[in-house]
């Protein structure tokens, strides 16, 4: 009889219940924060061509969407604008509009559903005319400082209209800490903020771009302020330069193409740790189904447990509630 190591690895594979035991890793729809896009209108769901299954909602339809994300379980969900092509403009004053269709849309899920809670983008691409996260001067450059006052003012303004997190993704120097200098100052106290601390110049943003209407608006690239997928390393100055202003969370965008960044970020800062499974990642996923080349739920849920896996605390995912229902049964 031949010989054979004592330990055989197959032992805890061999059965459901085993496998579910000794598992690593588990999937919650806690873990999840459902991105919602914000459209003019009444009574509006304008489907987005190139994201299969997601839609623009009108702020009257928001409340359906956020009461179905918190019946399962789902604790967050974040909000992004496709904001009317008459009120972007170079210096993005619609992003400052007490009114505009963030803060309108954060007062109709706060009164419908308030016990889930609401992450808005400060960033001035969805306002601005030509497609950047900041001002630009006469060269078409996008300026630094003058743009971390502008995300001041609209931190400040989405916080006032009950915003819960405010997640400045514009990439420019120094915002966070005068994000939280100012909402200390105006009493937002509790407002937290999670920090596109390390958002690379991708090109899995593509179909985002088109749900918010930006898609052939942008003048140059954003590389002069977005990170280098070269850069792994740089990632770390990012987050350590952003935790040490006040952020509380921090993200790493994209998702699946960034794994590593993620778990360097987890284990080097031990701070809640979010991904962004950005539009083109999405998109990949709901093209391979369609073609037949996996099964959806299966491709869906393998994804969502590679971010746990590499250390998500959790994960922006346009898969949120199909996730949800899966885990739920």
């Amino acid at each position: 009889m031949s010989s054979f190591p004592a330990l055989r690895m197959r032992r805890g594979r061999s059965s459901p219940w085993m496998r579910e035991m000794l598992a690593e890793n588990r999937l919650h729809p806690s873990d999840f924060i459902l991105p919602m896009f914000v459209c003019e209108g009444s009574g509006c769901e304008e489907p987005i061509a190139s994201l299969r299954g997601v839609s623009r909602w009108s702020v009257d339809r928001l409340a359906e969407r956020a009461r179905e994300a918190a019946r399962l379980g789902i604790p967050c969900v974040a909000l992004f604008p496709n904001t009317p092509a008459r009120l972007r403009t170079d210096d993005a004053a619609e992003a400052l509009n007490p009114d505009n269709l963030i803060c309108r849309g954060i007062r109709a899920i706060k009164d419908a559903v308030p016990q889930i809670g609401i992450l808005t983008d400060v960033a001035l691409d969805p306002y601005t005319s030509h497609g950047h996260d900041g001002l630009t001067d006469d060269r078409g450059c996008v300026v630094n400082d003058a743009t971390v006052e502008m995300l001041v003012r609209q931190a400040v303004v989405q916080a006032a209209a009950g915003a819960d997190i405010v997640a400045p993704s514009d990439m420019m120097d120094g915002r966070v800490g005068a994000i939280r200098s100012a909402l200390e100052q105006d009493g937002h106290c509790d407002v937290a903020i999670m920090a596109y601390a390390a958002k690379y110049a991708s090109a899995f943003y593509g179909p985002f771009r088109d749900a918010v209407g930006s898609k052939g608006l942008l003048k140059g690239d954003k590389r002069s302020y977005q990170m280098d997928p070269a850069n792994g390393f740089e990632a770390i100055r990012e987050v350590e330069l952003d935790l040490a202003e006040g952020a509380d969370m921090v993200m790493v965008k994209p998702g699946l193409p960034y794994l590593d960044v993620l778990a360097r970020v987890k284990d080097t800062f031990g701070v809640p740790t979010f991904a962004y499974q950005v539009s083109g990642e999405y998109a990949m996923i709901e093209a391979a189904a369609e073609a037949g080349a996996a099964d959806r739920d299966a491709l869906i849920l393998e994804t969502l447990m590679a971010f746990k896996r590499a250390g998500a605390t959790g994960v922006l995912t346009y898969h949120a509630l199909d996730a949800a229902r899966l885990i739920n049964g």
